[in-house]
C-alpha cells in the first residue's frame, strides 16, 4: 500500500462512510473500501429497489463475504439517510443538484480520491466529444513508447483498484467527463482539452455550470504542468486564458484533432508519434462497402456540432444522412445550414428531434423519411443511396427512447447494414 493510502486509511478509520450509486464505479469503490476497512459497516445508497439481490447475484469480483457489514439505503428515499454519514463517495451518474445542500461538504468521488492519492503522472482528457478516442490513442502511443501506462475512466477500468499498486513512474491516461470533473479540486499534470458543446443540459442547471465543470481540468494546474488545447474552439480558448500551465495549441477536425493531441503528449514524454491507430466503435466507424455504398457508423455523435464535423471530414460523397433521437432541446440551426450547403439528398429521421431538424432545413430538394426502427432506416438507405456514395449515421441527438444507448443504436445500424445487403 502506498504512503498516501495509509494516510487515507488513518483519516477515515473512525468515519462513517457511504457509497452513493452502486453501478460499475460504485462496486469498484466498495472493493477498495473493503481492502482498507475489512470490518467497517459501509452504507450503500441507490435508487434501485432490487439492488441488493442484483448485486449479490452479479458476476463480478464481489464475493458473499464482502456483503457482510453493509447498511442498504434503496428506493425512492435513498438520499434521506445520508445525513448519518461523515464521508459520501458519489458516483458520476448522480447529479449534484439532487443532493441536499447540507450534505455537499461530505461529498467526494472516485476521481478526487484517485487524484489526491496517486503517486504517478495523470494525463487527463476531456471534451464534449472525442475524449474516448483521444485517451485510447494517447494510451497506445505511450505503451508503444515503452512507458508503463494505464487507461482509466469511462473507456478504461475504474480507478481505485489500481491505487494500492501505483508507482511514481506509472502514467495514468484518464478520460474525464464533466461529471467526474465537477467537484475536482486538483487538476492533472497533463491536461488535454478538446472542445465544448452544449450537452448533458438535463444533468446541469445550465450550460454555464457545465462549462465550469469542464474548466476544472486546468483550473488547479501550475507552471510545471501542461495544457494541450483546441485552439479553434472559442469556449475552450476563453477558459485556458486563466490557466497557469504551459500551453500547447492543437487543431483539426474529428480524427485530426485526436491525432494532434496524441502527438503533443508524445512530445512531452519524448516518445515516437504513432502513424497508425486502432479506432473505437461508433465514432465515425467504417462499417463497409455494400452494393457499392459506403456505410459509416457515428452513433456517438449526440450533438449537432459533431455531425457537422463528420460531414466536413467525409466530404461531398455523403448522400444519405441518418439523424434524430432524444430531445435535449439543443439548437439545430447550424446543422441545418451545413446540410443545406452539402450534397446530402436523403435525410432519414428518427423521433423526436427528427421533426425539429426537418423544420430548420429550408432547402426544398432534400428527401425526408421519418422512421421508427433501424431496419426501416437502413432499408431506405439502400434504396435511395447511389453507388459510390456514403450513408452516414450521425444522429446529432442522444439515443434514449427507441434505443438502449448509443452503442445499441450503432450496433443495430451495423447489423441491418450487413443483414439487408
Amino acid at each position: 500500500m502506498n504512503i498516501d493510502l495509509e494516510k487515507l486509511q488513518q483519516n477515515w478509520q473512525k468515519k462513517r462512510i457511504a457509497i452513493l450509486g452502486f453501478g460499475k464505479e460504485g462496486r469498484d469503490t466498495f472493493l477498495f473500501l473493503r481492502k482498507l476497512f475489512p470490518k467497517k459497516v459501509i452504507g450503500i445508497a441507490d435508487r434501485r429497489e432490487s439492488l441488493k439481490l442484483k448485486a449479490q447475484s452479479a458476476k463480478s469480483k464481489l464475493e458473499t463475504e464482502d456483503f457482510k457489514n453493509i447498511k442498504w439505503h434503496t428506493g425512492i428515499d435513498y438520499l434521506k439517510e445520508l445525513k448519518d454519514y461523515d464521508v459520501i463517495i458519489k458516483s458520476p451518474g448522480i447529479p449534484f443538484k439532487v443532493l441536499p445542500k447540507s450534505q455537499l461538504t461530505k461529498i467526494t468521488t472516485q476521481t478526487e480520491i484517485f487524484f489526491n492519492n496517486c503517486p504517478g503522472t495523470i494525463v487527463g482528457i476531456t471534451g464534449t466529444k472525442g475524449k474516448s478516442t483521444t485517451a485510447f490513442w494517447i494510451y497506445q502511443t505511450l505503451k508503444k513508447g515503452g512507458i508503463k501506462a494505464y487507461l482509466l475512466g469511462n473507456i478504461g477500468r475504474p480507478v481505485l483498484g489500481l491505487l494500492s499498486k501505483a508507482e511514481k513512474k506509472d502514467v495514468f491516461v484518464y478520460e474525464l467527463s464533466s461529471h467526474q470533473l465537477y467537484s475536482l479540486r486538483k487538476s492533472p499534470q497533463i491536461a488535454v482539452f478538446l472542445n465544448i458543446y452544449p450537452e448533458h443540459l438535463d444533468y446541469y442547471r445550465n450550460f454555464a455550470e457545465y462549462v465550469r465543470a469542464k474548466a476544472n481540468i486546468t483550473k488547479h494546474q501550475n507552471s510545471k504542468d501542461y495544457l494541450i488545447y483546441n485552439s479553434e474552439d472559442i469556449t475552450v480558448k476563453k477558459i485556458i486564458k486563466k490557466s497557469k500551465a504551459k500551453k500547447i495549441p492543437i487543431k483539426g477536425k474529428y480524427y485530426e484533432l485526436n491525432e494532434a493531441a496524441s502527438a503533443a503528449v508524445a512530445g512531452i514524454f519524448k516518445v515516437p508519434v504513432l502513424k497508425r491507430f486502432k479506432t473505437l466503435p461508433h465514432r465515425l466507424e467504417y462499417v463497409g462497402n455494400f452494393k457499392g455504398i459506403e456505410f459509416y457508423n457515428d452513433s456517438l455523435s449526440t450533438v449537432p456540432e459533431t455531425t457537422i464535423e463528420a460531414l466536413d471530414f467525409l466530404g461531398s460523397r455523403v448522400e444519405t444522412l441518418v439523424l434524430g433521437g432524444f430531445d435535449r432541446k439543443l439548437d439545430f440551426k447550424d446543422l441545418a445550414k451545413r446540410i443545406e450547403k452539402s450534397r446530402v439528398k436523403n435525410l432519414i429521421l428518427f423521433p423526436t428531434t427528427g421533426k425539429r431538424i426537418k423544420k430548420d432545413i429550408k432547402k426544398k430538394n432534400i428527401n425526408h423519411f421519418f422512421v421508427k426502427t433501424m431496419r426501416e432506416a437502413v432499408k431506405i438507405a439502400y434504396g435511395r443511396t447511389d453507388k459510390g456514395k456514403i450513408c452516414l449515421l450521425s444522429p446529432a441527438s442522444p439515443s434514449f427512447g427507441i434505443f438502449k444507448d448509443y452503442a445499441d443504436r450503432g450496433e443495430q445500424f451495423k447489423r441491418f447494414v450487413k443483414m439487408l445487403k
